[in-house]
């Protein structure tokens, strides 16, 4: 217990470090924190002291919540969230003329309300109409005059959260597409460089090649956080996109969604790969692993490739274009392609089950290839 209290701790001490030091995810936490609780208390000063209401609670709550990680998720949510209020209070009054009894409005309204929770068009907000109804019913405010004051502080509460939200420093998640995408490129290179390595050493099993399956299927979670950050950036630049970038607040190249694409499809041929690794490795099945040496060189081509990875994920944390493939790498894939073309073909003068599974691996290293180098950088692609 005291080991994982220390570890949390220490934690959260990283994550005090970093929004301190370089902006990233926790100075954007921090930003958005503070934004939370300045509506809330300006929603207090507005409500209770310059309009004078005694129970100013309804505008700091609601201004509070309506703080959300994007200017366009704020007004949706406030829409949500006001009708659902609406909703509760008014059933809640109702209840109570009907029945002139708190236990009897709570048992008539509260079951309707929950269920109303469920519809899709509240969204998350759904659950509010219940709670308001609970709050009109227990503070015994169910005139007329008392539902509609909550109404207006409700408003009120509202305007003051979305406007904090998007006119103090309004949030923009465009960073987390960049630093998905550089990670994509990072870890598929730390992938084919393990492939490799295990490859050249020559010790690995069936146990082994699911370890690197495994891998590739991590790449696919990392496809899915990308795919998330780019909804999260399309979403923070609606109603907003204009003139933030006119006050530079929106870095002017965010990489193009196509190299979302590019990526993905270079983490699908590393999968492929893998996966028929796991096939030769796989005693039970009549496809085998080609000989050593030709293991060896083409461990050297994932290295070279995993070099291009890596340097493409600096590339793009960068922010800025690298000089093309040099003339030394472009050679050592061209003679490295050449020596496995070779042992291809020797293979098939020996064996069809090696000669299958090398022909596999050698297709999905060209494929991540012509991926992973774009552009006029893929002067020394074997062809």
């Amino acid at each position: 217990m005291a080991e994982a209290v220390r570890e949390e701790a220490a934690g959260v001490g990283r994550a005090a470090r970093r929004a301190w030091h370089e902006p990233g995810r926790e100075r954007d936490l921090v930003v958005q924190s503070l934004k939370a609780a300045g509506a809330a208390l300006l929603a207090w000063l507005v409500a209770a002291d310059w309009l004078g209401d005694p129970m100013a609670l309804m505008a700091p709550w609601v201004a509070l919540v309506l703080v959300q990680a994007t200017v366009y998720s704020s007004l949706r949510q406030a829409a949500q969230q006001f009708t659902a209020l609406a909703t509760g209070a008014l059933l809640a009054s109702a209840a109570q003329w009907v029945t002139g009894d708190t236990l009897g409005a709570l048992a008539l309204s509260v079951p309707v309300l929950m269920l109303l929770a469920n519809w899709p068009r509240f969204g998350d907000q759904g659950i509010y109409a219940a709670t308001t109804a609970v709050f009109t019913l227990a503070s015994g405010a169910v005139s007329a005059s008392a539902v509609g004051h909550r109404l207006l502080q409700a408003a009120l509460g509202a305007v003051i959260g979305v406007a904090v939200n998007a006119l103090v420093l309004p949030p923009v998640h465009l960073r987390d597409v960049r630093e998905n995408l550089a990670a994509l490129a990072r870890e598929t290179g730390e992938t084919l460089c393990t492939v490799a390595a295990g490859l050249r050493d020559g010790d690995w099993d069936a146990s082994t090649a699911a370890g690197w399956a495994r891998a590739a299927d991590r790449l696919e979670r990392r496809r899915e956080a990308l795919r998330s950050a780019r909804g999260w950036s399309r979403e923070s630049l609606r109603l907003t996109g204009g003139w933030l970038r006119a006050l530079h607040r929106v870095p002017l190249h965010l990489p193009d969604e196509a190299e979302d694409e590019r990526w993905g499809r270079v983490a699908g041929h590393v999968t492929a790969l893998t996966r028929a690794l796991v096939a030769a490795a796989d005693d039970a099945r009549t496809s085998a692993p080609p000989a050593q040496r030709a293991l060896r060189a083409y461990a050297d081509l994932l290295e070279l490739i995993a070099g291009c990875c890596r340097a493409e994920s600096e590339r793009l944390l960068r922010r800025r274009d690298t000089a093309p493939v040099d003339d030394r790498t472009g050679r050592a894939l061209e003679e490295l392609h050449r020596n496995l073309q070779d042992s291809l073909r020797e293979h098939a003068g020996r064996s069809s089950a090696r000669t299958a599974v090398l022909g596999t691996l050698l297709l999905q290293a060209e494929n991540i290839w012509a991926e992973a180098v774009p552009g006029d950088r893929r002067e020394s692609q074997p062809q």
